[in-house]
């Protein structure tokens, strides 16, 4: 039993079973953290789980539960894509933000050629145009955007108001839930 107290750990208590000094489970998986063992065993199953970590180099074995983990509790909220959903809500944030930045400087490069300088007549000239934009659009911007909308001449650079909740939005793992 590998735990500080003498309590077994939560593999060995999930699976009701009496936790031995040798527990391959014990230093991953303490005795006050149950339900992460519960989520990698209903993923990926003890068994397995066992094989995996007695192939590894001790020095691998934190990692490989850390992610086994992460893994299970993703494939638990998202069946369908898992880890894979958030990867690729992640990707689509990452273009948009480069969409973003590249209509940013494009502008910004627009008001530095119109010879526009120093920071009040920039954010002068940038108030302006927000307010020009937003009087012949009429789109609704959230308050999080505001600092790209106001250089952005076309709303927000193309923005999708989908993906402003931070990785996980509430029920689902990948924020589809809007779309």
């Amino acid at each position: 039993m590998a735990s500080s107290s003498n309590s077994p750990c939560a593999a060995c208590k999930f699976l009701r079973r009496k936790c031995q000094p040798e527990c391959v489970f014990a230093p991953y998986f303490p005795p006050d953290q149950p339900q992460k063992f519960s989520n990698v065993h209903k993923v990926f199953g003890a068994s397995n789980v066992t094989k995996l970590l007695n192939e590894l180099h001790p020095s691998q074995r934190e990692d490989a539960v850390n992610s086994l983990a992460y893994e299970a509790d993703m494939r638990l909220r998202d069946p369908v894509y898992g880890c894979v959903g958030v990867i690729s809500l992640l990707q689509h944030q990452l273009r948009q933000l480069q969409m973003d930045l590249s209509c940013a400087k494009s502008e910004l490069s627009k008001y530095q050629n119109l010879g526009i300088t120093g920071h009040a007549g920039l954010i002068a000239a940038a108030a302006a145009a927000a307010t020009a934009t937003a009087t012949t659009h009429h789109h609704h911007h959230h308050p999080q955007n505001l600092g790209i909308n106001l250089i952005g001449a076309g709303g927000g650079g193309g923005r999708d108001h989908h993906y402003h909740h931070q990785f996980f939005p509430k029920g689902s793992a990948t924020g589809d839930e809007e779309l």
